[in-house]
Order: C-alpha cells, then structure tokens, then sequence
C-alpha cells in the first residue's frame, strides 16, 4: 500500500487534471453543528429532472483524508447524471468507527431533508465509499441501529463499495500483524466483541439494500480477502450481486480512476442507480 502522502499528492493533482464542466459547487454546507463537520454538494448548473444522489466517503485508514480531496469525483458524478455529496467525518483522533458511522448517518439524514433544493431526488439516496469509506458506507447500510437512533427508516437505496477495506474487520483484526494491530485499534478497540458489531458482514439481512462492489486486480492481499468474504456472504442472500474486478488497478488507483470523468467504473455505477 502506497504512502499516505502519495495517497494525497495523487488525488490532488486532479484537480489539475480535471477540466471545468457545468457543475454548481455548493461547499462546506454545516450537517452537524455539534461536531463542526460539513460537507460538499455537486449539482448541474442548469435546472433538471430530479437526478439520483451519490454520497461518497473518503478513505484513509480512519485516520486521514477529506472531502475536499476529491472534487474530481463529485463532477465526474455530476457529468455522469447524478447529483453528488461528499462528506467529511471525525477521524480517529477524535471518536471510534462508531462515532463515524453516526457521522455518516447524519449526514444522509441532512441529505434526504434537503437534497431536493439541489435538484437530487430523495427516494434514490446511494451511498459509496473507498477504502475505510467503504467499511462506513457497508455498515450504515447494513445496521439500522444508525438510522434507528435518528429516529427514520433507512433510507439507503443502494451500496457501492469502491476497494473497500474493513467489511469483515473482526477477521481481519484477529490475524493481523502486531503493526496492523495497533493502527487500528484506536479505530475499533481491542475488545473483540466491538470488532463483530464494527463489521458490515455481521449485519447482514434480507431485504438490504443492494450492493455494487469494485475490486482492484491488484490492491493489497488483505483487501482482496476482506472483499471475497463479503461478497460471498452478501451473495447468499442478494444473489444477483454484481463484484466487478479491475484489471491492473492497485488500491489508490481505484479511486484515482475517476479523474477521467469518461472512466467506465462511472456507467457502471450509474446503471445501477437507475437499476435498483
């Protein structure tokens, strides 16, 4: 896995790379007043139909990363025929996967009260994440505690996980290195029975919102386990489960992908926004 540092010197050089477009930028919007965290939307300029709403969560090991990083992706989505949210979140300096999971939560509730006025449409809320994103994006979807203590239904329609990292951390956390170990427990806690409730794979039902996965050929080995046990188990239950693998992509390359708004990893996420 590449350096943090090269991790963010690649998807700042997108915005350089990324050419204007015709996307209104409405950033740093206050969802959460009690924990100072905002986030960006990314509409059309021009008055449409209402589009679906594609909320991305950035990765970064817990510990990292911000959704100004990523502008590149909320135009891509924008181009593509989405509206798009990209949030920031409490990183683990300041609470546990727990308190970024409510985070996320809260910000999709902010989303479907308000997301109309941005031309998004509130019965097709999507939610994505890559990497650390990913195990957030899976475990709000799958666990209604989060949704349940907001006091509202789900209101996830669809998952999308872009190399995601984290689905089943309790397996991953009992075999890990000493190394690993202690970089992510100050994310889940040394208590085992945290790293089972922390894990998207535990929360598993019928009746779920469907999922999308992206898988790199080439990520990291860890990633590829976590990925296949997941999609396995989801497979038993959600047997239509689409897992595309992309050839030659290492983990940060997954979502740097999407520099090139005519990346074929956006039709694909988009069919299944307008499928499901």
């Amino acid at each position: 896995m590449m350096r943090i540092c090269t991790y963010c010197f690649l998807l700042s050089l997108a915005f350089l790379v990324l050419t204007g477009c015709a996307v209104k930028k409405s950033k740093d919007i206050t969802y959460s007043a009690e924990h100072k965290l905002q986030l960006d939307v990314y509409s059309p300029k021009k008055k449409e139909t209402a589009k679906p709403v594609f909320i991305f969560i950035h990765g970064g090991s817990w510990n990292s990363g911000k959704k100004s990083m990523y502008d590149f992706l909320g135009k891509g989505m924008v181009k593509n025929g989405a509206v798009a949210v990209i949030i920031d979140y409490r990183l683990n300096d300041r609470t546990t996967y727990d308190g970024m999971a409510a985070d996320a939560a809260t910000a999709v509730e902010w989303i479907k009260q308000n997301i109309s006025a941005y031309g998004g449409d509130t019965s097709k809320i999507y939610i994505s994440g890559h990497s650390a994103g990913g195990h957030l994006a899976a475990l709000i979807a799958t666990d209604n505690t989060y949704f349940n203590n907001l006091k509202i239904p789900n209101p996830i329609r669809g998952t999308i996980l872009i190399d995601g990292f984290g689905l089943d951390i309790n397996s991953y956390l009992k075999n890990a290195e000493p190394k690993y170990y202690n970089i992510f427990t100050p994310t889940f806690t040394s208590n085992q029975e945290t790293w089972v409730s922390a894990s998207p794979i535990s929360h598993l039902h019928k009746g779920m919102p469907p999922f999308l996965m992206f898988l790199g050929g080439k990520t990291g080995s860890g990633i590829i386990k976590d990925n296949s046990r997941f999609y396995e188990s989801v497979m038993k239950i959600e047997p239509d489960t689409k897992l595309i693998v992309v050839k030659r992509k290492r983990h940060i390359g997954m979502i740097f992908q999407y520099v090139n708004r005519y990346n074929k990893g956006y039709k694909e996420i988009i069919g299944f926004m307008k499928e499901k």
